[in-house]
């Protein structure tokens, strides 16, 4: 647990400005530089003149004296941030007017359609919560990663976990994405007491945790091409699917390109994780289940959500 509030997030909207702007550099924003600079990126009267907003103003956003600025204030400032359509979106949630606290349910639940589709699928897949708990998954799915599997959060795997750092290669890419799409998922559900012990522990027990929250980036949880180096079959690339079912529960598939040497290694892999009747089913129906363009996907990818 942290009580430090850069961590936790007391003013989510002065701390977004502050970190946002500290990665804009002055030649970016096209200000000549004169002299030595003892800030990072961009100051805040910098800030206020490029969106033509006085310096005052500005410093009442970043220290939470002002939490309402109109839409076209913050949209001139996302400009001068330089951010993109949806990381200038979650800035426009941020100081929009924050509804009563509402309980949640205390525990996410996957629908039983979808728990069925799991058990019949024949590809790795899993579904993921809104604080990224692994909350179903079938036995693909663990063949990939051990860790996939219900009771596990991806956020504490990931940046924790040695065995499943070492299956990412590009880990510095992975974690990146991860928490970007795991600040969009909570939004401005700070004061959930899920959220607050997610990430007061990633915080104390991870730096790499600790340096990409504190830049605040902020991007949709995806689709992507995985590259896995597992400890197997070697070098494993598979394409992510993740689709939203309700509210921030997604369902996450791993597919392979069809007739490529990572379907023979992910057949491989089946091999030794599911059970002989079901084998074989995946063994007769490989190539048309497992294409991109295959009747058996092709439905549920082209309707997904685009976002390890």
């Amino acid at each position: 647990m942290t009580d430090d509030p850069n961590l936790l997030g007391s003013n989510l909207l002065g701390e977004f400005l502050r970190a946002r702007r500290e990665l804009v550099t002055p030649e970016q924003a096209g200000i000549p530089v004169l002299g030595t600079r003892r800030v990072p990126g961009l100051r805040r009267e910098e800030v206020a003149m490029l969106a033509g907003i006085s310096a005052d103003y500005y410093l009442r956003l970043e220290q939470g004296r002002d939490r309402n600025p109109s839409v076209q204030v913050l949209e001139s400032i996302a400009r001068v941030l330089q951010l993109d359509d949806d990381t200038s979106a979650y800035l426009i949630g941020l100081a929009a007017d924050r509804p009563k606290r509402r309980r949640r349910p205390a525990r996410e639940t996957v629908p039983t359609g979808i728990a069925k589709l799991l058990a019949g699928l024949q590809i790795p897949a899993f579904v993921e919560g809104r604080y990224l708990d692994v909350l179903a998954a079938n036995p693909l799915a663990a063949a990939v990663s051990p860790r996939l599997v219900p009771g596990m959060n991806r956020l504490r795997d990931v940046f924790l976990d040695p065995a499943e750092q070492a299956l990412f290669p590009d880990w510095n890419a992975a974690t990146a994405g991860l928490i970007a799409g795991f600040r969009q998922s909570v939004g401005t559900d700070i004061d959930n007491p899920r959220f607050i012990e997610l990430v007061g522990e990633l915080s104390l027990a991870s730096p790499r945790f600790r340096e990409l929250w504190a830049r605040h980036d902020v991007g949709p949880r995806r689709g992507a091409i995985v590259r896995f180096e597992h400890p197997q079959v070697g070098e494993l690339v598979l394409n992510r699917e993740k689709l939203l079912i309700s509210d921030s529960i997604m369902l996450v598939l791993y597919h392979p390109d069809a007739g490529s040497e990572y379907a023979d290694k992910l057949a491989l892999l089946a091999s030794a994780a599911l059970p002989p009747a079901t084998l074989r089913r995946f063994a007769g129906a490989a190539q048309p289940i497992m294409g991109v363009g295959s009747p058996a996907l092709e439905h549920d990818v082209g309707t997904g959500v685009p976002e390890p």
